[in-house]
């Protein structure tokens, strides 16, 4: 009977959505995808307010956060922020009715509990001398699902050129 237990409960672990090595569905991929895609769209709404604070909401609150961008990489969710901060501070400022508007996204699902993704995005503008302007670039990034919300834990910026 013991023997009996114990194989109905090891083959329920098996079997169970937590179960590391099981196989997600499509439509569980699907659902990973879309969660993670209105994530990122929410945080990087330029429509709402505290935009910095929206952005760093979707990294973990303590440990190691990897994120590399123009030509340096942070290794600590405080210097994610302070770069964060700095860009809406300096730039962010200066920006003239700005939008954020993303290509599309590429969310390859790796588990339950890690997926990475991969978006082009445009910020058009007016700067302040109220000319068109446009910041842009990709990027990636990994997600690892944290006490149930979706965490970049490492990422990487690539920004477009200049135009002269």
């Amino acid at each position: 009977m013991r023997l009996q237990t114990a194989s109905l409960l090891l083959l329920a672990l098996g079997c169970s959505p937590a179960a590391p090595n099981r196989e997600l569905t499509p439509r569980e991929k699907d659902a990973i995808r879309v969660q993670i895609e209105q994530a990122v769209r929410e945080a990087y709404d330029l429509s709402k307010p505290n935009a910095a604070e929206r952005m760093l909401a979707l990294y973990p609150k303590s440990g190691q956060v990897i994120s590399a961008n123009t030509g340096r990489v942070g290794t600590s969710r405080d210097s994610l922020a302070t770069a964060i901060r700095y860009f809406w501070e300096n730039v962010g400022v200066n920006m003239r009715e700005p939008r954020w508007e993303w290509g599309r996204f590429y969310v390859d699902v790796l588990a339950a509990n890690a997926a990475v993704m991969t978006a082009t995005y445009r910020i058009p503008h007016k700067n302040p001398r109220n000319e068109p302007h446009v910041l842009g670039g990709a990027m990636t990034a990994v997600f690892e699902k944290r006490d149930g919300q979706w965490v970049i834990v490492q990422e990487h910026l690539s920004d477009l050129p200049q135009s002269p």
